[in-house]
């Protein structure tokens, strides 16, 4: 019913006269998204009809307008999937781009991959996933459920991220500008749950789930190439990153600091990281061009931790612990009585440190439900 009413609403939309709806799927005009794709212009809808489909299909450079978007939709909301292929969608300087409703699995490269096609000055932009899901890798690898490189003015939504291969990302994002990930649910990954690196900035990720996501849950930040970085004069792997309001449960650390700096970890509930609650870490050692991880927050979130972490805060060389900022955070520990609160590299303030058997149960708040 709701993708009914956006499909109603789209039609709503004021768009150039010979807009068109692609129906698309078995049976229909168009036998797959690479034959809609091909036909579509500004202000189009595809509307991929209710079936299993092949992967590898192929957008190209699909690109709607600021005033006429594109629009990907399922017909129902799970009445569409992609399986199989290398990628499900492959698309290179898309723009104007919504999708909804569609979901990926099984396949053996990346799930989904947009990028720049290596031309950094002219960015794939403005692309919308909402109520999408991703799953079930078919791969062991650095395969990623979502790749996007070279991707600014994003926005993923609702959309579900769920057993990813072993050494891959629920979202790999290198040299992305400006994007927001909201309402997510991240589930049983590999390497990381999102991953921000390669020059990516002012990229928020709010209110979402992460469960078992991942070694690292978030990595604000990694190790990247020199040739991969947007832009390419980067002196950092990421920067003006912003975590709040998620729920992380379980990973080895839910949020990993690396190599990037002026970054907020705040408001977030952390129950039962498996090592340690955070990382600083430098991974690019090319320390003529990069800065140190430095100046980042974490600040006024509910940690409960148990003896299974060796340490609270992990510090590798080459990284500037003493820029950061802690502050309001409130630890609980939920089976040593007698601890005495964290060790951190600087001094925080406004902080609480708690024994309660009970954080042992917590459960994610029912704002995030």
């Amino acid at each position: 019913m709701r993708l009914l009413l956006l499909f109603l609403n789209i039609a709503l939309i004021p768009r150039p006269l010979a807009a068109k709806i692609l129906h698309t799927g078995h049976r229909q005009p168009f036998p797959d998204v690479t034959a809609a794709a091909k036909a579509a212009t500004p202000g189009d809808t595809i509307f991929i009809h209710a079936g299993t489909y092949p992967g590898n299909q192929i957008l190209g450079n699909l690109q709607g307008t600021a005033k006429a978007w594109i629009y990907i939709i399922a017909e129902k909301q799970g009445s569409v999937w992609f399986e199989g292929g290398t990628s499900a969608w492959r698309g290179t300087d898309v723009a104007y781009l919504h999708i909804e409703g569609i979901g990926f699995a099984k396949q053996t490269g990346n799930g989904v991959n947009f990028d720049d096609g290596s031309t950094y000055n002219s960015p794939a932009h403005h692309i919308v996933f909402r109520h999408c899901i991703f799953k079930d890798m078919a791969a062991s690898g650095n395969n990623d459920l979502l790749k996007l490189s070279g991707v600014d003015e994003v926005t993923i939504q609702h959309c579900t991220f769920i057993n990813g291969a072993k050494g891959g990302s629920g979202i790999d994002m290198v040299g992305c500008h400006k994007g927001l990930i909201s309402q997510c649910h991240f589930e049983n990954l590999g390497a990381n749950a999102v991953q921000m690196k390669g020059g990516s900035s002012h990229i928020k990720v709010e209110r979402s789930v992460f469960i078992h996501a991942g070694s690292r849950a978030i990595n604000l930040g990694g190790s990247t190439g020199e040739a991969f970085f947007r832009p390419a004069n980067a002196t950092w792997e990421a920067a003006d990153l912003t975590v709040d309001n998620n729920y992380f449960s379980g990973s080895d650390v839910p949020v990993a600091f690396v190599g990037c700096i002026r970054s907020s970890v705040i408001s977030n509930t952390i129950c039962h990281p498996e090592r340690w609650v955070i990382r600083i870490l430098q991974e690019n050692k090319d320390t003529l061009r990069f800065v140190k991880c430095a100046d980042n927050t974490f600040s006024n979130n509910k940690i409960c931790i148990n003896s299974q972490v060796r340490t609270v805060c992990s510090i590798g060389p080459g990284t500037a612990p003493e820029s950061f900022t802690f502050s309001g955070n409130q630890w609980t520990h939920n089976s040593d009585s007698t601890w005495q609160g964290p060790q951190l590299p600087v001094s925080e303030s406004g902080e609480t440190v708690s024994y309660n058997p009970a954080c042992r149960n917590c459960s994610i708040p029912v704002a995030l439900k």
